[in-house]
């Protein structure tokens, strides 16, 4: 009879895979599995991303740096290990939704590699509002701050498999349509994986903190589909930047 038990293997693969997109880690064979198939594991690779911001904000402020500036570390840390990877996805929608006239001058916007004001502006208002929030969490001398960053980086990741289940890609030759729709059933593992890593913070916090990204998703859904008919790799990177956001004010409102 064969086991209905998952595969360690398989499942260390996803890990992987999931690691090495949404990281600059050099993760060998991280493109070897279904792109797709291994999105419940979107949330741990926030894992990896929370832990280098946390721990790089608490061993600063530990040391004696001031919390403006261990939050700017921080911040740098956390854009160092994912290239920037949502960063520029904000941009690009920010430039694309804000500049474009058409449906299909949005997207070529939103291809265009330079940054025009529209994105510039999207950009300095999502790392300062992060900054603040760094900076509050590292005034708070606790190492919660840890915790709460796991969960703001995990969280916001477990909502783009939802989001890719539920949204169609916009055009058939980008990056989203080459990986394809998402199954509902790693969707739904990884929402389950991202909730479970904001408990730590209390369960009001959690139960807040999943609300607003179902909010913001639900949002950017309907934004999207006005837009640009379908989502992209850049909505999807807008989608984390603004769920990472809103548990951050969460954590800031509710735990400090």
């Amino acid at each position: 009879m064969a086991s209905s038990m998952p595969d360690p293997k398989a499942l260390l693969a996803d890990i992987a895979c999931c690691v090495g997109f949404y990281t600059r880690l050099p993760i060998p064979d991280a493109g070897a599995r279904d792109f797709a198939a291994a999105q419940w594991a979107a949330p741990v690779a926030g894992v990896v991303v929370g832990l280098m911001v946390g721990a790089t904000l608490w061993v600063s402020h530990a040391l004696g740096v001031t919390a403006p500036l261990a939050a700017a570390l921080a911040l740098a840390a956390g854009v160092a290990l994912t290239g920037a990877l949502h960063e520029d996805g904000l941009a690009d929608v920010a430039d694309g939704f804000g500049g474009g006239q058409t449906r299909e001058r949005k997207l070529e916007i939103m291809k265009d590699s330079r940054v025009g004001t529209y994105g510039v502006i999207a950009l300095v208002l999502s790392l300062l509002i992060r900054w603040s929030a760094l900076a509050m969490l590292a005034a708070s001398g606790t190492f919660t701050m840890i915790a709460v960053l796991v969960g703001a980086h995990a969280a916001s990741r477990a909502a783009i498999p939802a989001f890719m289940a539920r949204v169609q890609p916009a055009r058939p030759d980008g990056l989203s349509a080459g990986v394809g729709r998402v199954a509902s059933q790693p969707a739904l593992y990884a929402a389950a994986i991202g909730f479970a890593l904001l408990l730590p913070g209390g369960f009001a916090f959690a139960l807040v903190s999943a609300l607003l990204v179902i909010a913001l998703s639900l949002g950017l859904e309907r934004l999207a589909m006005r837009q640009i008919g379908g989502q992209t790799g850049d909505v999807l990177g807008t989608l984390q930047q603004c769920c990472e956001i809103a548990v951050l004010a969460a954590a800031t409102t509710m735990l400090i």
